[in-house]
């Protein structure tokens, strides 16, 4: 195998896992990001195929992989492997209990592809790192996965929203559109309020109880650094509360 060959197989490995991660890809835009031409795309596209990866080519618009179809698990460098260890010992000390869960079992799949030899190291590294527990008494929440389903769904919340000011319930159907961690440990909900008919931000903590509805809204039109940088005008820092 010579070197233009090795450089071929790297390229689609590479053109692979950027169809994985966009619905729609075009030639053009993989012929610079590789500093290949057009042409050249088309050829690897058609070596794909001809693999049995169902690539689906929608004219004048892109590439797309089948629905469905799942490249199967990738090998993780020690390094790669190391980085998601140490965030899981950080991981555990969040307050949401659905956050941990689910990324408990990200990294227990990661682990379930490591080599060996990784594999022995990885599990040395976890034993050797510890976060203190000497953190900011908040309560926990557990609605965490369940919110950012609703938000990438774009489908709406009913909630049962205890104040911290006025300390009274309210039940109150939202729009989640971003999700905000702050200093205190706290995950924060911004969405759009159909009671007060404007954006809140919501402490997660806070709600009694969250089900998801049937109700899809269209995408919100503004964007969170927008938010947050017109909240941050109005009271100096992002962190309070708008509920």
């Amino acid at each position: 195998m010579n070197e233009n060959d090795i450089k071929r197989i790297s390229r689609l490995t590479a053109i692979l896992m950027q169809l994985q991660t966009k619905r729609l890809i075009t030639a053009p835009f993989l012929a610079e990001k590789f500093d290949v031409s057009v042409r050249t795309i088309y050829r690897d596209v058609k070596a794909l195929e001809q693999a049995g990866i169902p690539i689906w080519t929608e004219e004048g618009k892109g590439y797309s992989l089948m629905e469905g179809y799942r490249i199967p698990p990738i090998m993780f460098t020690e390094k790669e492997a190391n980085a998601l260890i140490t965030v899981e010992q950080l991981v555990q000390k969040n307050k949401d209990s659905s956050l941990i869960k689910e990324y408990t079992e990200a990294v227990n799949k990661v682990k379930a592809v490591l080599l060996y030899s990784t594999k022995e190291k990885v599990e040395l590294l976890s034993k050797r790192i510890a976060v203190s527990p000497v953190a900011l008494q908040t309560n926990a929440s557990s609605s965490l996965a369940l919110i950012q389903t609703a938000l990438t769904d774009f489908k709406v919340l009913n909630i049962t929203y205890h104040s911290g000011l006025k300390k009274e319930k309210t039940e109150r159907k939202i729009e989640p559109f971003a999700l905000y961690y702050n200093l205190q440990e706290s995950w924060t909900l911004i969405a759009y309020c159909r009671l007060r008919k404007d954006y809140r931000m919501f402490r997660l903590d806070r709600i009694t109880d969250i089900q998801p509805l049937a109700l899809k809204f269209k995408p919100h039109k503004i964007t969170l650094q927008k938010f947050l940088a017109d909240k941050e005008k109005n009271f100096n820092t992002p962190d309070m509360p708008l509920s």
